[in-house]
């Protein structure tokens, strides 16, 4: 299976209110210091499980660790 963003493509990322973040969508946020582009797998009260297009689950993060979701790919 592919990413949906490959390593090296230009993306857009606009500030989001992080309740209105929904299962599938592709967030920035922040894991152990370092900013990553996830997508969310699923959304718990104000925590989100994050995860790659390849089945792999990262953890969760809180809703301060979202800055923003991915609006365009190029």
């Amino acid at each position: 299976m592919q990413g949906r963003i490959e390593s090296g493509q230009l993306c857009t990322v606009e500030p989001v209110d992080p309740a209105t973040l929904r299962v599938g969508e592709i967030v920035l946020c922040k894991v152990n210091g370092r900013q990553y582009l996830h997508l969310i797998k699923a959304v718990q009260g104000g925590r989100y499980q994050i995860g790659n297009n390849r089945d792999r689950t990262n953890g969760w993060v809180s809703a301060s660790a979202i800055y923003g979701r991915c609006t365009r790919v190029e």
